[in-house]
């Protein structure tokens, strides 16, 4: 269960990590949909900030488990919030990919409540 649980972990902080890196670089894909969504550009490094944070933290929390406690669930709710964010912009089809990020992070906060 050990195993699965690094493995998730490390999954989700890639992905995450990604997320952030993506925003902070300013990925003209990721701009778009920004802009599309209608969140404001003060608040882009912010959040890419928060997504790279988040990362580490899960990594962190192979070693010290509540950080990577709190850095999931912060996961989990910056995703949660970034689906509302797509479905109240209505782009409807685009909810499942902030859902297709948090899913490893709550595989990870699972499996190591399981381990």
């Amino acid at each position: 269960m050990r195993t699965a649980q690094i493995i998730v972990t490390l999954l989700a902080a890639l992905m995450a990590g990604f997320s952030g890196t993506v925003l902070l670089m300013r990925a003209q894909w990721i701009v778009q949909a920004l802009e599309d969504y209608r969140v404001p550009k003060s608040w882009w490094t912010p959040l890419g900030l928060a997504k790279a944070a988040g990362a580490l933290g899960l990594v962190a929390g192979l070693f010290v488990p509540v950080i990577g406690v709190l850095a999931g669930c912060g996961l989990v709710l910056y995703f949660l919030g970034a689906a509302i964010t797509v479905a109240r912009a209505r782009w409807y089809s685009h909810i499942p990919f902030p859902l297709v990020y948090a899913a490893p992070v709550a595989g990870a906060l699972v499996l190591g409540y399981l381990a």
